[in-house]
């Protein structure tokens, strides 16, 4: 697997000033846009969003049919809470995909943890870590958890989700994605997984979550391990659904940190 390493580059400069930082590789020296902000006190969301400017705009994920039978439309929830508003930059998720670009070649998994600090009642996502990790075509496991922990804690971010690549398969959500997202969301109920599936023509990325309470009760009670199918809900509804509470800011700053 390619070892990919960033720093995270901090000057004098404004807390507003993007940062370019130069990532290297194994096999090549490419230039990568990793945004970097330093957070002011008292209040961090000075620190990552500006006025907006000409162009800049906040929009709903848009929330498209799926083959998979998963969709809900952009105002329907299937659980009983309110879920708290997210926003996340369009960029993370491009510039995610490009640091990928190198395993997916190779038909190999890419995961990273998203964090997000809390400001007013909405959820703002500042931060991806892609962790160490062990990848195959159709799964990714981190390893050395603690190092994300550790960055997670030190800028006192909420574990709002993960993301990861699906490099020959659709966009979808595996029974081990299941698993691994019911984890997040019983901790952060707004908890979300992107998967980016950069070969599936009829979507590209989803941004999804398991239903609740249907889909939480099945895997709090499926013990099984690996991939496996999951018994259909009574009333037919799906297990998982496409998120309506994640916004699109194309003003927000964030942050990159590359472990591998």
């Amino acid at each position: 697997m390619a070892s990919i390493h960033s720093m995270d580059s901090r000057t004098s400069c404004s807390p507003l000033e993007l940062h370019c930082a130069t990532i290297k590789t194994a096999s090549t020296c490419q230039r990568i846009i990793v945004h970097t902000v330093t957070l002011s006190s008292p209040s961090p969301i000075i620190s990552c969003i500006e006025s907006l400017p000409q162009g800049a705009h906040v929009s709903h994920i848009p929330v498209a049919d799926s083959e998979h039978g998963h969709s809900k439309s952009s105002t329907e929830s299937t659980t009983s809470q309110v879920l708290r508003d997210v926003h996340i930059s369009p960029r993370l998720m491009e510039d995610f995909l490009e640091l990928a670009k190198e395993n997916t070649d190779k038909d190999l998994e890419t995961c990273g943890n998203l964090g997000a600090f809390l400001e007013r009642e909405t959820l703002y996502v500042t931060t991806l870590i892609i962790p160490k990790q062990e990848s195959t075509s159709s799964s990714c496991q981190a390893i050395n958890e603690e190092e994300v922990f550790a960055i997670q804690n030190e800028r006192s971010l909420l574990p709002v989700g993960w993301i990861h690549t699906h490099p020959s398969q659709k966009c979808f959500m595996s029974s081990v994605d299941l698993h691994t997202q019911y984890s997040y969301q019983v901790m952060v109920p707004e908890a979300f997984a992107i998967v980016m599936a950069p070969t599936d023509a009829s979507r590209s990325y989803g941004i999804f979550r398991v239903s609740d309470p249907d889909g939480m009760g099945v895997l709090k009670e499926c013990q099984e391990n690996g991939f496996h199918p999951h018994k259909e809900l009574a009333d037919g509804s799906p297990l998982y659904e496409h998120c309506s509470y994640v916004y699109k800011n194309s003003n927000l700053r964030f942050e990159i940190f590359d472990l591998r």
